[in-house]
């Protein structure tokens, strides 16, 4: 009977102490995540804590960051744990890389399904770091500048892209342009398309690549709607060669409406015929006063 009451008040004692415990942990501006928390089998449990207040601080913070975007209440658009603790992740990860929370929240604004478990931002990351040669300034420039760029795969797509701007002997890309950024996104066949396009109208394969090493903005240009139209306007208008188009690639920088085609007509009705470079750099100032 006595060893009864004793063991009833030990367990009474220990019960006591560990509510004590409990209640004095601090559980304002705390950041707990769940993978954080162990829990270990036994066949009675003393005791079971429940931290309620993880989840939703959670939540809060990447409501903060327009992860998750306010509202999302119900069972099927909040993320469970698991997905949750994928999204800290990589969050950490990026804040461990040089990635303010304004850095993050813009990611999240353009493409905020990469930081779900379907792509790894690290392999990216490591990508610009080992095959480019990049610093962590201007890998986060360009990752900023072309967020999208996230969801790349590295072998499949980032890489080979990589290769073939090599060959073609563009250079600096590890510099955080939105060229640059742009570029290594953009999938090898697409790039084949401008070097094609060129050799149809008469360069060779090795004055392509020069012609793209020179201007590789033309990458960014569509063929239907940009570089066919001023090609053409080229030869049957202006009756210019290629040798000038090779000599200013950056003709097809040039708008074929606003800039083109006025400053064609202007100098034909007054007879004159100057280069393409002469035609197009000078400003409307200074193009117009000296043809008047």
């Amino acid at each position: 009977m006595w060893s009864h009451v004793k063991n009833r008040q030990c367990r009474y004692m220990w019960l006591k102490e560990a509510m004590f415990l409990c209640s004095s942990i601090p559980t304002k501006n705390i950041f707990i995540s769940a993978t954080n928390i162990h829990f270990f089998s036994s066949p009675n449990p003393p005791l079971l804590l429940r931290f309620h207040t993880s989840h939703r601080e959670n939540l809060r913070y990447l409501k903060s960051l327009g992860i998750i975007k306010p509202g999302t209440k119900t069972y099927k658009t909040t993320p469970s744990p698991e997905s949750l603790s994928q999204i800290l992740s990589t969050v950490n990860f990026l804040n461990s890389q040089g990635f303010s929370q304004a850095d993050i929240s813009r990611i999240a604004l353009v493409c905020d399904h990469v930081f779900s478990s379907e792509f790894n931002v690290e392999s990216v990351v490591d990508f610009f770091k080992s095959d480019l040669a990049a610093t962590p300034e201007e890998t986060r420039g360009l990752i900023l500048r072309c967020p999208q760029i996230l969801e790349s795969n590295v072998p499949f797509c980032l890489r080979p892209t990589l290769l073939y701007l090599r060959e073609l002997e563009i250079g600096n890309l590890n510099l955080p342009t939105n060229l640059n950024a742009h570029l290594l996104n953009t999938r090898v066949d697409k790039l084949q398309e401008k070097v094609r396009f060129l050799q149809g109208i008469g360069f060779s394969y090795e004055e392509s690549a020069k012609f793209c090493a020179r201007f590789p903005a033309i990458f960014g240009y569509s063929i239907e709607h940009n570089l066919w139209p001023k090609y053409e306007y080229l030869v049957e208008y202006m009756r210019r060669d290629l040798e000038e188009l090779k000599q200013f690639p950056q003709y097809f920088a040039f708008s074929l409406r606003n800039r083109i085609v006025p400053r064609h007509l202007h100098l034909k009705e007054r007879n004159v015929l100057i280069p393409l470079k002469r035609m197009l750099l000078w400003s409307d100032q200074r193009f117009y006063a000296k043809w008047k």
